[in-house]
């Protein structure tokens, strides 16, 4: 069994200790504004439990549906939506998307963990001293397995394939260091589903790519620290035109997540100058298992042919 020795244990200890107080201390102001907002208004038995569930779980709650919310207590997806009008929205959306704004804009004023690679090198070259790497780096990786697999249910990766397997044309985008990703994504969608595109290209950007996408649409978005403006711009584009969103990312505060339609985070935490995508390739990976058990056997007949073709080559 490999054990991370004390001092690396202590510092990451140290750190997580103090971000996880601050942001503690953004939600809980976060929730002092609703019950603000709460105050005076007359609410039934049932818009109490809701409003009482949306105070004790506020970052989910900018994530997850009505249903979702009235499937765990047990009420009526109409009580969800009768709580959010009886506070003056609109509807549950838009009561979503004004706590959610407002929760992004707030978390993301935490001071996050070093993201320049030139600091982030100085204080692993520290650290990297006092370890052993291979055991080091091994459980960082496992670590961040880890917390793919405890953050996100089997219930966000199923609602994420069917999205994506019911919309007409899936565009991916990535950028940079992610790329890897997209790339390993776009070789697994084209074997599962039709219409599956990259928007990474030399000769035109994301935007011209989705410059006709349609709410019969979706991408799939991959997006890490230090967060790509482009990917952020591609996200909003596809949430003005009403595509589905699906998001891989290391936070349900990160940028892209305020239009994200589902949400899959995972950590790409480090203990070097760089990024480790292995928890991400396998959240993808995942993800595209259950794209895989969606469709049965009836990616079989392509799969044949592509096999037929590249194996004339042995292209494999």
């Amino acid at each position: 069994m490999l054990v991370l020795k004390e001092e690396i244990v202590f510092i990451v200890f140290i750190c997580g200790g103090v971000y996880h107080f601050l942001y503690n201390e953004r939600v809980e102001g976060l929730t002092e504004e609703l019950r603000a907002q709460l105050m005076g208004v007359k609410l039934t038995k049932k818009e109490k439990l809701i409003s009482e569930f949306i105070l004790d779980n506020f970052a989910e709650s900018c994530f997850i549906t009505s249903t979702e919310i009235a499937k765990r207590l047990h009420v009526s997806d109409s009580s969800v939506i009768r709580f959010t009008r009886t506070l003056g929205y609109s509807g549950f959306m838009d009561f979503q998307k004004s706590i959610r704004k407002t929760y992004t804009e707030r978390i993301n004023s935490v001071s996050d963990n070093i993201t320049v690679p030139s600091e982030r090198l100085k204080l692993s070259i520290s650290k990297l001293g006092q370890s052993d790497i291979v055991e080091s780096y091994f459980a960082n990786v496992l670590q961040n397995m880890k917390y793919c697999v405890n953050h996100n249910d089997t219930l966000a990766f199923e609602r994420a394939a069917g999205l994506i397997a019911g919309s007409k044309r899936k565009f991916i985008v990535t950028s940079r260091a992610n790329s890897c990703i997209g790339d390993m994504m776009l070789l697994l969608l084209k074997h599962l589903l039709t219409d599956v595109y990259e928007t990474s290209h030399p000769a035109l950007n994301v935007i011209d790519h989705l410059c006709d996408i349609t709410e019969n649409d979706c991408i799939v978005a991959v997006s890490f620290p230090r967060y790509s403006e482009m990917d952020l711009l591609a996200a909003q584009m596809a949430y003005d035109a009403g595509a589905k969103i699906i998001l891989i990312t290391d936070k349900a505060s990160s940028p892209l997540a305020q239009y994200a339609t589902q949400l899959l985070t995972v950590s790409v935490d480090s203990n070097t100058f760089f990024n480790s995508y292995v928890g991400v390739l396998f959240t993808m990976e995942l993800l595209c298992s259950f794209i895989s058990r969606k469709m049965g056997y009836s990616t079989e007949a392509k799969l044949q042919l592509i096999d037929k073709y590249i194996s004339k080559v042995g292209l494999f």
